[in-house]
Parts: structure tokens; C-alpha cells; sequence
């Protein structure tokens, strides 16, 4: 799945992780309607995958979720595991996507943490109260584009 390129902002999101839960109502409190991608059920196509990681400059590696199990049963943890075989198995197994990605007009990133979405919205707010009570506050210079 690749979201459409108009500029409407997007996440691939997680509905069963906090971390992802709160960086979607971040986006939804700074007045952002992002289309919603459950990765799980709808996962990037490889290429679009590997855009993302340019975008991100971040490697597979980083975005790998290694604390679930498949990631030990197929040992990704190797440091001998190709940046191909990462990507390889992030395909066969979305749930070694780690989450939440947004993309937006300022571009894209994993946004763990949540607060990490703040950069990357048009007008974010200034202060955010995750599920969990604690209060976030943006550190990013406001700014009109």
C-alpha cells in the first residue's frame, strides 16, 4: 500500500499501541484529518517501504521492532542480517514494522517517540495529555510555512 501523493497527512498506524493511539490524536488535536493506514491489514509495498526508510533517513535496522518475537526466531538482530533481509522479512511479517510512521508536507518519521509528530505538523499544539495522564509539551519554534 502507498498512500495517494496529494498532500493530505497520513499514519501508519497501530490501533492496539499507545504510542501510535497518541501520535494520531496529536495530529487530530493540531486540526489535522491524516488518512489512516492500518499497516497491519494494508502494509507498504516493498518499494514504498524502502522510500520511506530514505525519507525517515533512518536504516531498516532502526526501524525494525525487535522486541517481537519473529525478530528473535529469525535472529535480525544479527549484526551479519543484510539491510535487504530486514526489509525481507518487514514484508513477510508487518508487525516487525515498527510504528507509528506519519508523513506529512514537512516529511516523514517514526514518531517514537509520540512527541516526534510535533515536527512534522503545519500548526501543532502546544501541549498534548498522552492516555497515560502524562502531559507533553511542543518544543518546536511555531512557524508559518
Amino acid at each position: 500500500m502507498k498512500p495517494s501523493e496529494a498532500s493530505k497527512p497520513f499514519i501508519f498506524h497501530n490501533p492496539n499501541c499507545g504510542t501510535s493511539r497518541n501520535t494520531l490524536a496529536i495530529m487530530k488535536a493540531s486540526g489535522e484529518q491524516p488518512d489512516i493506514v492500518e499497516y497491519l491489514k494494508t502494509p507498504p509495498t516493498r518499494d514504498y517501504l524502502v522510500e520511506l526508510l530514505a525519507k525517515m533517513e533512518i536504516s531498516p535496522q532502526e526501524l525494525l521492532r525487535s522486541k517481537e518475537p519473529i525478530s528473535e526466531e529469525l535472529a535480525l538482530h544479527n549484526p551479519d542480517v543484510s539491510d535487504d533481509q530486514i526489509i525481507d522479512a518487514m514484508m513477510a511479517h508487518p508487525i516487525l514494522i515498527n510504528r507509528p510512521i506519519v508523513v506529512t508536507d514537512k516529511g516523514a518519521a517514526l514518531c517514537r517517540p509520540s512527541e516526534r509528530v510535533f515536527e512534522l505538523l503545519e500548526n501543532p499544539v502546544s501541549s498534548f495529555t498522552k492516555e497515560d495522564g502524562e502531559v507533553i509539551h511542543n518544543s518546536q519554534p511555531f512557524s508559518h510555512n
